[in-house]
């Protein structure tokens, strides 16, 4: 256990506080060391008359708030580990707001000057001081450029790494006392919780890696009437400091002025599950955190909408074979053959090899019946993967970060397109993406693919083809046999192998020759050579040489 140092002391007596305040007594008498003091709750006076107390969900958002910018974002992202978190918990962390009083305007300029080591006036026209948005990890400034392109200036808030180490140092020591003291804490697994925290919070810190981000983005969807990512100014950005693009749209979640304007609402929200569902399976590169905050809509042609989207910082991606069983996962759900997601599962690894496919299978079709009772547009697609999570959880099912930042942003889009236009089924838009995903992997497409992909070499091997036939019918008709092909490599590596096997032989031999020259000192055997036994002599000087031989040799 690492010991803690007087500030971290200072920081952990706040937090408990701020516990008490919000009628969290029963977190700070959790603790091992206090927890034979849990008496002292009923002694407690602002335990005699408190008044009803709130849901335990809201107690522990409200202390989060209290705690500051990186329990707030820590909060956040427990919100969207419903396989860890009981509903009422997780529905009130998903209402934190990453709002922050913005620093001074002052100290932004000074940090974008010294990051770019140039004066301001030489590297914008206009910057205003007034910040657009303040966050815990940065604000963003407006500016104009000299070509009087208006652009948006990301600036990381001063001295805020020092905070997060504190508060990251901390989290680890209550994560690793919480499994081993919480009998919750090895099911819940908090120090990966916050391993994972540290992870995210720290990439964000990385505004050069967000640009980047946003850059792949942009490609993937050049010319896509559906999203457009603002252009990255890469000569202005640095690790501190990011300029882009600046774009103007309405807030997706201002549906009264989409209605106002005329937004063809029902476009939109299709459009959003597309856009998701080409990022997953087409373009393997998802945006992972894209909730209303992060979303703008282009209104220009009202039929005809756009999204624009900011904050590159979470970015999600799947391996091939993870694409594959999600998406046959998928096609399997709707088509209720519970038994192949069930096999599916088994054959990704998510759920231990030795999981019985039957039992399993059962437990799944209990989860998803009563959804499938219900219209395909009212079946929620991120409660569907959370249902289906929390029931693998029952057989092992190991912890896929990767699937949770997909779960998190299907509840995102999906709620999104929902509010936007109630009636959307999302399995009439997503179907076409499955079954032309699974064509590409398995049908004519990946065949063709499979093609195009070897075909230089094919083309290149292809004058050589004919004397190699040749060649392989000749000794079929002669009937010798097929000679054994070994690289040169293979054969420098045995020999080596032979060559040390050697030396380690004679290094033990010499180190034990050695070794019974100095027992022998001792016995005192006769004749004597220079006031030492002449046995001591030969076996020392032989084992020295042995020994000599194998270091002259390995050097």
């Amino acid at each position: 256990m690492t010991w803690l140092r007087p500030a971290q002391i200072w920081r952990l007596v706040t937090i408990n506080r701020v516990l008490i305040r919000h009628g969290l007594d029963e977190v700070v008498f959790a603790i091992h060391l206090l927890r034979p003091l849990r008496f002292l709750l009923y002694l407690l006076p602002w335990n005699w008359f408190r008044r009803v107390r709130a849901g335990r969900g809201e107690r522990i958002r409200r202390t989060l708030e209290d705690l500051g910018p990186i329990f707030i974002k820590f909060g956040q992202m427990l919100s969207t580990r419903r396989d860890l978190l009981p509903d009422d918990i997780a529905v009130e962390l998903a209402r934190l707001q990453d709002r922050v009083p913005p620093f001074p305007g002052e100290v932004a300029a000074r940090i974008v000057e010294k990051a770019l080591g140039r004066p301001l006036a030489e590297v914008f026209m206009h910057f205003d001081e007034t910040p657009i948005a303040s966050a815990s990890i940065a604000q963003v400034h407006g500016a104009v450029l000299h070509d009087g392109c208006q652009v948006v200036v990301k600036v990381v808030r001063p001295d805020i790494q020092p905070v997060i180490r504190r508060d990251l140092e901390l989290m680890h020591i209550v994560a690793e006392l919480a499994e081993r003291y919480w009998p919750e804490g090895r099911r819940l697994r908090p120090c990966e919780v916050v391993d994972e925290y540290e992870k995210t919070i720290l990439d964000e810190l990385d505004l050069v890696r967000e640009a980047a981000n946003a850059a792949q983005l942009r490609r993937n969807f050049e010319g896509s009437p559906d999203l457009y990512i603002p252009d990255v100014v890469w000569d202005h950005t640095r690790r501190n400091v990011m300029v882009m693009e600046r774009i103007r749209g309405i807030p997706v979640s201002d549906i009264a002025t989409l209605r106002e304007r005329g937004v063809d609402l029902q476009v939109l929200s299709e459009r959003g599950v597309r856009i998701f569902f080409t990022q997953v399976f087409k373009h393997n590169f998802f945006h992972a955190d894209m909730h209303p905050g992060n979303i703008f809509v282009d209104a220009t042609n009202p039929a005809d909408p756009k999204y624009l989207a900011v904050d590159f910082g979470i970015i999600g991606t799947l391996s091939p074979q993870d694409q594959r069983y999600l998406a046959e996962n998928f096609h399997a759900f709707f088509n209720r053959d519970y038994r192949r997601v069930a096999e599916l599962h088994v054959e990704s690894g998510w759920v231990p090899a030795d999981t019985r496919v039957d039992e399993f299978e059962t437990a799944i079709r209990t989860v998803c019946e009563p959804i499938f009772q219900r219209p395909l547009n009212q079946i929620s697609f991120g409660h569907l993967l959370l249902r289906l999570f929390q029931t693998a959880r029952r057989f092992h099912m190991q912890v896929q970060p990767q699937l949770v930042l997909l779960q998190k942003t299907l509840l995102n889009i999906e709620g999104l397109g929902r509010d936007l236009y109630p009636d959307l089924d999302l399995w009439k838009t997503a179907k076409p993406f499955f079954e032309r995903w699974m064509d590409e992997q398995v049908g004519v497409r990946a065949m063709l693919r499979g093609a195009r992909k070897h075909l230089p070499q094919m083309l290149e091997q292809l004058p050589s083809m004919p004397g190699l036939l040749h060649d392989v019918l000749k000794q079929q008709a002669e009937g010798r046999p097929r000679r054994e092909v070994r690289s040169q490599q293979i054969d420098d590596l045995r020999r080596e192998i032979r060559h040390a096997n050697r030396r380690n032989v004679r290094a033990i031999a010499g180190a034990t020759l050695v070794i019974c020259a100095v027992l022998m000192l001792p016995m005192n055997v006769q004749p004597l050579l220079l006031g030492l036994p002449w046995p001591s002599w030969l076996l020392g000087i032989t084992g020295g040489l042995l020994l000599a031989d194998v270091v002259v040799r390995a050097g």
